[in-house]
């Protein structure tokens, strides 16, 4: 537990193809490594573009290792948003063998 709420969590093996992930790592993080399809809003702008995120489907929320998105996850869903932390984060999506790209001429890797 999280400021003592339960963090709705899923495995980052287990995250749907099609999910909205929504990746709240810092900027230089993202440039290293992020997963194909993510949305990259980092958490110091989550209040200003919140209205970007979907209200209409589950929000699977990732950072590096799981504690930012568990902080965030909490936020989006007391604010109405269905989110999901992925647990592990970004070190379990790459452990699990799940894909990554960089944004720089580099392989990606988890920052």
């Amino acid at each position: 537990m999280i400021f003592g709420e339960e963090v709705p969590a899923i495995d980052a093996a287990s995250v749907p193809a099609e999910a909205y992930l929504l990746d709240v790592r810092e900027p230089d993080e993202w440039v290293a490594g992020h997963a194909p399809e993510a949305v990259h809003i980092p958490m110091y702008e989550l209040t200003d573009r919140a209205a970007e995120i979907p209200r209409e489907r589950e929000v699977y929320v990732i950072c590096r290792s799981g504690g930012r998105s568990a902080q965030v996850t909490i936020a989006l869903n007391n604010a109405g948003w269905q989110a999901l932390n992925v647990a592990g984060g970004m070190q379990g999506w790459e452990a699990a063998g799940r894909p990554m790209t960089s944004e720089s001429d580099s392989p990606p890797f988890v920052a």
